[in-house]
Protein backbone atom coordinates (compact mmCIF):
# COMPACT_ATOMS: atom_id res chain seq x y z
CA UNK A 1 0.00 0.00 0.00
CA UNK A 2 1.11 3.66 -0.79
CA UNK A 3 0.70 6.84 1.61
CA UNK A 4 0.77 10.34 -0.50
CA UNK A 5 2.92 11.86 2.09
CA UNK A 6 5.60 9.37 1.06
CA UNK A 7 5.31 11.19 -2.47
CA UNK A 8 7.08 14.37 -1.35
CA UNK A 9 10.12 16.16 -0.69
CA UNK A 10 10.41 16.81 3.03
CA UNK A 11 12.51 19.63 3.18
CA UNK A 12 9.74 21.93 1.14
CA UNK A 13 7.16 24.24 2.37
CA UNK A 14 4.93 23.34 -1.03
CA UNK A 15 5.20 20.36 -3.10
CA UNK A 16 3.03 19.01 -5.27
CA UNK A 17 3.71 16.21 -7.46
CA UNK A 18 1.43 14.44 -10.31
CA UNK A 19 -0.61 11.47 -8.82
CA UNK A 20 -2.84 10.41 -11.55
CA UNK A 21 -3.09 11.73 -15.34
CA UNK A 22 -6.28 10.22 -17.45
CA UNK A 23 -7.53 10.75 -20.96
CA UNK A 24 -9.82 13.56 -19.90
CA UNK A 25 -8.47 14.92 -16.06
CA UNK A 26 -5.70 14.96 -13.90
CA UNK A 27 -5.11 14.36 -9.73
CA UNK A 28 -2.12 16.26 -7.89
CA UNK A 29 -0.82 15.21 -4.59
CA UNK A 30 -0.26 18.59 -2.71
CA UNK A 31 1.66 19.08 0.95
CA UNK A 32 2.08 21.97 2.82
CA UNK A 33 4.20 22.34 5.61
CA UNK A 34 3.29 24.02 8.78
CA UNK A 35 2.63 27.25 8.07
CA UNK A 36 3.11 27.10 4.42
CA UNK A 37 1.60 29.23 2.05
CA UNK A 38 0.90 27.59 -1.66
CA UNK A 39 1.18 31.26 -3.33
CA UNK A 40 -1.57 33.07 -5.56
CA UNK A 41 -2.38 31.39 -8.49
CA UNK A 42 -5.17 30.49 -11.14
CA UNK A 43 -6.58 27.44 -12.65
CA UNK A 44 -7.79 27.78 -16.45
CA UNK A 45 -9.93 24.77 -16.01
CA UNK A 46 -12.93 24.10 -13.09
CA UNK A 47 -10.96 22.36 -10.62
CA UNK A 48 -11.61 20.33 -7.10
CA UNK A 49 -9.46 20.59 -3.94
CA UNK A 50 -9.71 17.97 -1.51
CA UNK A 51 -8.26 18.17 1.64
CA UNK A 52 -6.99 14.71 2.89
CA UNK A 53 -5.49 15.69 6.21
CA UNK A 54 -4.33 18.60 7.86
CA UNK A 55 -6.02 22.34 8.38
CA UNK A 56 -5.41 24.83 5.24
CA UNK A 57 -7.37 28.06 4.92
CA UNK A 58 -8.15 28.48 1.07
CA UNK A 59 -8.82 31.97 -0.04
CA UNK A 60 -9.11 34.03 -3.37
CA UNK A 61 -9.86 37.52 -4.54
CA UNK A 62 -13.32 37.60 -4.44
CA UNK A 63 -12.76 37.55 -0.66
CA UNK A 64 -14.16 33.99 0.17
CA UNK A 65 -12.14 32.51 2.80
CA UNK A 66 -12.70 28.59 3.41
CA UNK A 67 -11.28 26.46 6.66
CA UNK A 68 -10.72 22.91 5.36
CA UNK A 69 -10.46 19.78 7.36
CA UNK A 70 -9.38 16.36 6.45
CA UNK A 71 -12.49 15.23 3.97
CA UNK A 72 -13.64 18.95 3.33
CA UNK A 73 -13.56 20.32 -0.49
CA UNK A 74 -13.78 23.51 -2.42
CA UNK A 75 -14.58 24.18 -6.15
CA UNK A 76 -12.43 26.07 -7.46
CA UNK A 77 -13.67 28.56 -10.44
CA UNK A 78 -11.90 28.77 -13.15
CA UNK A 79 -9.74 32.28 -13.53
CA UNK A 80 -10.38 33.29 -10.03
CA UNK A 81 -7.02 33.57 -8.45
CA UNK A 82 -6.71 32.11 -4.75
CA UNK A 83 -4.09 30.72 -2.11
CA UNK A 84 -3.61 28.60 0.78
CA UNK A 85 -2.43 29.42 3.94
CA UNK A 86 -1.52 25.81 6.25
CA UNK A 87 -1.74 26.04 9.87
CA UNK A 88 -0.36 22.33 10.29
CA UNK A 89 1.49 20.08 7.82
CA UNK A 90 -1.27 19.29 5.55
CA UNK A 91 -2.27 16.46 2.71
CA UNK A 92 -4.74 17.37 -0.48
CA UNK A 93 -5.59 15.97 -3.66
CA UNK A 94 -6.47 18.86 -6.59
CA UNK A 95 -9.40 17.63 -9.42
CA UNK A 96 -8.66 18.88 -12.54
Amino acid sequence: MKNISELHNQEKEVSAVNLFKGEVGTATAIQLDRNGILKEHLTKTPALLLCVSGFVTYEDETEQEIKLESGDYVNITPHVKHWLNASVKSQLILLK
